[in-house]
């Protein structure tokens, strides 16, 4: 019987933690499941502070890409993790 209230009380918790928009995942994996694999060939992830999500893209090419799809990509991160209140993409070194 114990091990029955242990599974149920981690499958609640777990359910709340979603509900509330706080997950284990970190934000590369949001980022994984809103890009492609050529998108996240071309960014890396500097920092996640305060809601804002901090990206490097590698060319100013990509930088504009990013930018024109901006609002899709936040609403999709939005969807992945309630933290995410904005996206801020800038040029710099993706090694």
């Amino acid at each position: 019987m114990e091990a029955i209230g242990k599974t149920v009380l981690a499958v609640i918790k777990g359910l709340e933690a979603k509900k509330c928009g706080f997950s284990d995942e970190t934000p590369a994996a949001w980022l994984k499941k809103v890009l492609t694999k050529k998108e996240l060939g071309h960014i890396k992830l500097n920092y996640f502070k305060k809601g804002i999500l901090g990206v490097s893209v590698d060319s100013a090419a990509w930088m504009y890409n990013f930018n024109l799809k901006k609002e899709k990509i936040l609403e999709q991160l939005k969807r992945e993790s309630a933290q995410v209140k904005e996206v801020r993409f800038r040029i710099g070194d993706i090694r």
